[in-house]
């Protein structure tokens, strides 16, 4: 599935998406990091949602085509918030290449494989290693204090 941040083209597998939201402000986390705008209510739990155009560090504004993306990961589940979902697009394993050793940054290690469509170049992300561990575990510890203080 392919999606806009901050004026550039990322991808996912899309069987790390279970569903496409427009966007709704999430309940805030006291103390939680810039990126981690909050948690919303999806199916009868708290997940998190992370403003991926923070994470990534470009404009964060809203817009009519900003949506929440709902994603599977080992944990479960959590949110991400981008600038507009663009397209389904099918992508040959053996066209996505591994991204080039020059690109170097934090972002860098978001990124799982680069995809040329149609001279587009799409970055492919790795849903896994959106959070460190470190950043997991504070997120599930913030989680639960959330939901424990709204039961």
């Amino acid at each position: 599935m392919a999606f806009r941040v901050g004026g550039h083209e990322f991808g996912l597998n899309i069987f790390d998406v279970e569903r496409v939201l427009r966007y709704e402000k999430p309940a805030p986390l006291p103390q939680a990091p810039d990126f981690l705008e909050g948690i919303m209510q999806y199916k009868d739990t708290a997940i998190p949602v992370i403003d991926l155009r923070k994470r990534l560090n470009v404009d964060a504004s809203v817009i009519d085509d900003t949506r929440t993306m709902i994603l599977e990961w080992e944990q479960g589940r959590i949110a991400i918030v981008v600038d507009a979902v663009t397209e389904l697009l099918r992508a040959p394993v053996d066209e996505i290449v591994p991204p080039p050793p020059i690109v170097r940054g934090l972002a860098a290690e978001y990124i799982s494989g680069i995809f040329v469509h149609d001279g587009r170049t799409i970055v492919i992300l790795a849903v896994p290693k959106l959070l460190s561990s470190t950043e997991r575990l504070a997120l599930e510890k913030a989680t639960d204090n959330k939901a424990a203080n709204e039961s």
